[in-house]
């Protein structure tokens, strides 16, 4: 049993900054990566950042050199820092993790992102 909880979203001027927050909970949780997708009104789920185990972070192009995505050293709790926030960045931001357990599964290839929290809204003015 595996849940995530964001946290952190609010409403900001563009230019202002958020940190969110995604706490995971479940038996000696443990992940593959975990990763932070956001969701605008009447769009699709979009990417925005992800943060593996061995070390890599992928981002969007869209939030490259704003957004920061880091994990503390239990892999408990996702991050999201967002700087310089555009209005285009509105939208509901959630936070997914892979459903591979290391070290009993092996964590290659790509994210299987099977958990998915509920979401925290963020919201951006001009």
């Amino acid at each position: 049993q595996v849940q995530l909880v964001e946290s952190g979203g609010g409403s900001v001027q563009a230019g202002e900054s958020l940190k969110l927050s995604c706490k995971a909970s479940g038996y000696r949780f443990s992940t593959c990566g975990m990763a932070w997708y956001r969701q605008a009104p009447g769009k699709e789920r979009e990417f925005v950042a992800s943060s593996s185990i061995d070390g890599v972070i992928s981002y969007a192009d869209s939030v490259k050199g704003r957004f920061t995505i880091s994990q503390d050293n239990a892999g408990v709790t996702l991050y999201l820092q967002m700087n310089d926030l555009k209005t285009n960045d509105t939208g509901t931001y959630i936070c997914a993790a892979d459903r591979r357990r290391p070290p009993f599964e092996y964590c290659t290839g790509p994210l299987i992102l099977a958990y998915w929290g509920q979401g925290t809204q963020v919201t951006v003015s001009s």
